[in-house]
């Protein structure tokens, strides 16, 4: 399966399952509505700035993946029988075999094992791609995201900076 076709449905610990599925086009009001669930916190988090608001250019940036360099992975729960974006996860290939990844999860449906599902997609994702590392810049009281980090069962290095801790992970 390729990574733009790319869908995979599993149970989260609380038993409701998920969809992880990549991206699409089309999704671009689902992922702005997502995003506006999401806390000022939880976005300082993800962006390392205060963001609110996306320009167009950002958002295409967000929505026009090509699959090869750069991926993105979304996490749907059935809500009044509508699937609905509450996370997703992508990796931007930086310089050869290593790619940078980066997280949401909207704040309703973090603690559920579903940033810990969008790793699992995305690191089987980039190692088909033949990518051997992800990196990431986590900011130190972030735990959340760095417990994930430490649970993927995949070669952890990290180096805490000042203002971040640098995680790379192995993926063979």
């Amino acid at each position: 399966m390729q990574a733009r076709d790319y869908s995979a449905t599993e149970p989260l610990r609380d038993g409701c399952w998920i969809v992880v599925r990549a991206l699409r086009p089309e999704d671009r009001a689902s992922l702005l509505a997502a995003v506006g669930r999401i806390s000022d916190r939880s976005l300082y988090r993800r962006f390392f700035a205060f963001k609110r608001g996306f320009t167009d250019q950002e958002v295409d940036f967000y929505l026009k993946v090509d699959f090869v360099s750069h991926v993105a992975l979304v996490a749907t729960l059935e809500e009044d029988g509508q699937p609905v974006i509450v996370g997703g996860a992508r990796y931007i290939v930086g310089q050869p075999d290593q790619a940078e990844i980066a997280f949401a999860v909207d704040d309703a449906h973090q603690g559920r094992g579903i940033g810990a599902a969008l790793m699992r997609h995305l690191a089987l994702i980039a190692r088909r791609a033949g990518l051997k590392e992800l990196a990431a810049d986590v900011m130190p009281d972030n735990t959340a995201m760095l417990k994930v980090f430490a649970a993927s069962g995949l070669g952890l290095r990290t180096r805490r900076e000042p203002d971040a801790t640098h995680v790379v992970l192995r993926l063979s």
